[in-house]
């Protein structure tokens, strides 16, 4: 979508946002900030750097603290400056930069930031009108406000391990990657945003206080609503669903395999018209007549017998060609695409421009991802890769708090610049 007349402004800009967060539920949150406009200054310390900042991939060779493909995926279109945070000069140069910002979001355990003299109280003393974000695993009211979660402890104390794994297994499988540490980061971004428009209307400030636990408790609540209504647990037997649907029931409902190395295609049946509209395009219009196939009850009660059968049909046959195939007869079918798949091969993406080329000075010339919201008159920017640490001391320092190049060389020395 387009517009005759769009505003080349993107639509947070001119929000100032101190980043003190590290790893990825944080840096994903104002990562989002800074694709929509916002000046996001990365705090860091030389002296504990984000582990991200060490993370694979590095194009061109191991050179940290600024080769991380990772780092500059997560923490694109902002600024580092280096603060020693225990320091008292480097304590009043947080507080000068609060006075001149508009949000903090942090991601520490519950009293990292209380402990530094930077309660949100404080916070309040320098700027009545900060947004303070917390993003925590339990949040920090509670008798677990002090313990400690990463993205994989939170989606199980969340419940939603549990909820995964192969069907066979007879212990939950878990998720392979941080799925939780995104959701929590696009939840407290979307906060945010709730937030600026309150204090535009009221010119008041509040704590938002994000408990990655709960976030997650959020996405269990098609099992919860079934289990509190009709006593149905998600497992009935004990074991987990893995790919096949427990509500609404579907039958066929699986990934199956097809040609090359670990290529895969996902089919659904979710009626018994799109199971006889299957059966004519696979050309196995017996399937139909088949007892153990005829109806969905009977399909559901024979889904290893009914999933063998179509495996068997899927193999060997271009998993994308096949999609297409299914799909123009309005049967349910997605080839599972790779990262390579994504980027490069998928045709939507391509059409939407979702990838763009930047340039690093240490990385070198990259493919970046896009920004998955489009909006037609405040366009999103993804200019700036990730930055080099300390990048910005000068401009922050000089420019924006106004020191000399003699106080910036003195807090540098006696260590309050990290």
């Amino acid at each position: 979508m387009t517009d005759s007349d769009p505003n080349t402004r993107p639509p947070l800009d001119g929000v100032r946002v101190i980043d003190f967060t590290w790893i990825v539920a944080g840096p994903t949150c104002t990562r989002l900030l800074g694709d929509l406009g916002a000046e996001v200054i990365r705090v860091e310390n030389e002296q504990t750097l984000d582990s991200i900042r060490f993370g694979r991939p590095h194009p061109n060779g191991f050179q940290p603290p600024d080769s991380s493909g990772m780092f500059n995926w997560l923490d694109r279109n902002k600024r580092s400056v280096t603060i020693n945070a225990r320091h008292p000069d480097g304590l009043d140069l947080i507080k000068q930069l609060i006075r001149v910002s508009d949000v903090l979001v942090e991601n520490y355990s519950s009293r990292i930031l209380e402990n530094w003299g930077l309660s949100y109280e404080e916070q309040c003393a320098e700027n009545p009108e900060i947004i303070y974000v917390s993003l925590s695993g339990f949040g920090h009211s509670g008798p677990q406000r002090d313990y400690s979660t990463w993205g994989p402890t939170a989606q199980a104390l969340s419940g939603l391990t549990s909820m995964s794994g192969l069907p066979e297994a007879s212990e939950p499988a878990g998720w392979g990657y941080s799925y939780l540490d995104h959701m929590a980061g696009f939840t407290a971004a979307a906060a945010i945003t709730a937030a600026l428009k309150h204090r535009r209307a009221t010119r008041q400030g509040q704590w938002i206080d994000l408990s990655q636990v709960e976030t997650g408790m959020a996405l269990t609540g098609s099992a919860t609503l079934d289990f509190t209504v009709n006593g149905r647990r998600y497992r009935e037997t004990g074991n987990p669903p893995g790919n096949r649907s427990v509500w609404p029931q579907a039958a066929p409902h699986n990934t199956y395999p097809t040609a090359g190395d670990d290529n895969w295609i996902m089919i659904t049946c979710t009626s018994d018209a799109e199971w006889e509209v299957f059966c004519e395009v696979s050309d196995h219009p017996h399937w139909r007549s088949d007892a153990r196939f005829a109806t969905l009850p009977a399909r559901l009660r024979h889904q290893d017998e009914l999933d063998e059968n179509i495996g068997s049909w899927t193999a060997g046959q271009d998993g994308r060609a096949l999609m297409q195939r299914l799909q123009a007869a309005d049967v349910p079918a997605g080839f599972v695409q790779n990262g390579v798949d994504l980027v490069l091969n998928d045709p939507q993406m391509n059409a939407r421009e979702w990838t763009a080329t930047r340039d690093h000075p240490v990385i070198g010339a990259h493919l970046t991802d896009g920004l998955q919201i489009r909006l037609s008159r405040t366009p999103a920017h993804r200019d700036r890769p990730g930055p080099v640490l300390g990048e910005a001391n000068q401009y922050v320092f000089g420019e924006l708090l106004g020191l000399s190049d003699r106080q910036i060389d003195e807090l540098h020395a006696n260590g309050a610049m990290g």
